[in-house]
């Protein structure tokens, strides 16, 4: 037993690709988009296709899997035909069909179980019935947010509709209502939660009461939660495991780093305004974050910079209107390319995808240098976010095409693999296989 105990420390340490891996929560275990077991880098709809399972309504939240169990979460019409997600509404206005509003339907909020190896479902449960309590957006969904699991538990939240938390074998073990509060031009919510030390994190920023609440895991009961400052965001807090403390990040306006155990705030960083979709990206003593540049009007809304942070910081992070670097500010970059997809590192690189233009920034992560941007021939919308195996980048349109890219300062697209379906959740990767959402089938790939 020691002796095997030491090979798997070593696996760990050295990044070694085992057979059976979990994908626990939104990007993966560390959040950070890098599969540590290997899929096929060539797909269809046809090829390397282990098996496919329909999807009975509709939802942008990621799968998650725990051995072999797979879990993920829908928002299902009841009577009528739901409202689909309108993807080729990208604009963030408010141009929504009033007549076949969603917030008119009835809806079952489900969290569904399936048998990772052979996609059969082995249970479904109703978290809520009803109609929503807040509008959408009409290209978003109403199972946005991606449940998270530590393998005894799987906890669902629906944003103003409940957070929930499921036992292993689908019975209800405790559920929180933690308001209703609006949101901006009714686009809905996106933020998933994560779990750490028996704690689950919520990042529930509003038009009228944000906050930032940690709840106890087995019970649903509050440990603490602080108020913030600030209107609607969209990402999804991260936990960031330095050489120094474990830290709690959670993005806005202002980037703001807190004690996982007792919510104080650490240090935070003035983000130059726009808006946080996409997610902190935390890599051992390096912290990535930004928010997407906002042009509405010909009005400059600020936003696009990237920092990168390092630890040990507290207070005010903020760098003068002359430094680009400061003693915990690594570095800034200016049009950086960030917006609705999380950043990837490889090789040394970060990647950024543009929403509408199909356009890859690839940044140097130690430098902040620019070392290209290209616009990836035949892409749509981006709105998933890319993942890493090896030297490899995989990033997914609109369109369900994922376009590899070669690690490194040199664009080159090596494969195209095409699942012609709308696509805008981020697959997970575990027991060598990605596990593919579309709007309308789950597919699991693998050789």
């Amino acid at each position: 037993m020691p002796c095997l105990l030491l090979m798997l420390a070593a696996e760990i340490t050295t990044g070694s690709v085992s057979a059976m891996d979990q994908w626990s929560q939104f990007r993966g275990d560390q959040m950070d988009g890098q599969a540590t077991t290997e899929h096929p880098v060539r797909w269809s709809e046809s090829e390397n296709v282990a098996w496919v399972a329909d999807l009975e309504g509709e939802g942008w939240s990621c799968p998650v899997v725990w051995n072999d169990l797979l879990f993920v979460t829908e928002a299902v019409p009841v009577g009528e035909e739901a409202i689909q997600p309108d993807a080729t509404n990208t604009g963030g206005d408010r141009r929504r069909n009033r007549e076949a509003d969603p917030k008119d339907r009835t809806y079952r909020l489900q969290v569904v179980c399936l048998d990772a190896k052979t996609g059969e479902e082995r249970w479904r449960q109703t978290a809520r019935e009803g109609r929503p309590v807040l509008g959408r957006h009409s290209s978003n969904t109403y199972a946005t947010e991606t449940p998270v699991t530590d393998g005894k538990y799987v906890y669902a939240y629906f944003g103003m509709m409940g957070v929930y938390c499921f036992d292993i074998n689908g019975e209800l073990v405790w559920q929180r209502d933690l308001g209703n509060y609006p949101m901006r031009a009714e686009w809905g919510t996106s933020s998933s939660p994560i779990l750490f030390d028996n704690k689950l994190y919520l990042q529930i920023d509003n038009e009228s009461q944000s906050f930032l609440v940690a709840l106890d895991a087995q019970t649903g009961k509050d440990i603490w939660r602080v108020d913030r400052e600030e209107s609607s965001q969209y990402s999804s807090p991260v936990l960031w495991r330095n050489s120094q403390r474990a830290e709690l990040i959670v993005g806005g306006t202002f980037c703001r780093s807190y004690d996982p155990n007792t919510g104080d705030l650490l240090w935070q960083l003035n983000m130059e305004k726009g808006r946080s979709s996409a997610t902190p990206l935390a890599l051992n003593d390096r912290l990535y974050v930004g928010t997407e540049y906002r042009n509405r009007g010909g009005a400059d809304d600020g936003g696009g910079f990237l920092f990168a942070i390092k630890p040990g910081g507290s207070g005010d992070l903020t760098p003068s209107d002359s430094q680009d670097s400061t003693e915990f500010v690594s570095w800034k970059v200016e049009r950086s390319g960030i917006q609705m997809a999380s950043p990837a590192y490889c090789n040394g690189y970060l990647y950024l995808l543009e929403r509408r233009s199909g356009v890859v920034h690839c940044i140097d992560a130690k430098t902040g240098e620019k070392a290209y941007q290209k616009r990836i021939p035949g892409a749509r919308a981006f709105w998933a976010s890319p993942w890493t195996m090896g030297d490899q980048v995989f990033c997914v349109d609109t369109n369900g095409t994922t376009f590899v890219l070669r690690g490194g300062p040199n664009f080159e697209v090596i494969a195209e693999n095409e699942i012609d379906e709308l696509t805008w959740s981020t697959p997970a990767i575990a027991n060598e296989a990605l596990y593919f959402r579309t709007a309308k089938h789950l597919f699991c790939i693998r050789k």
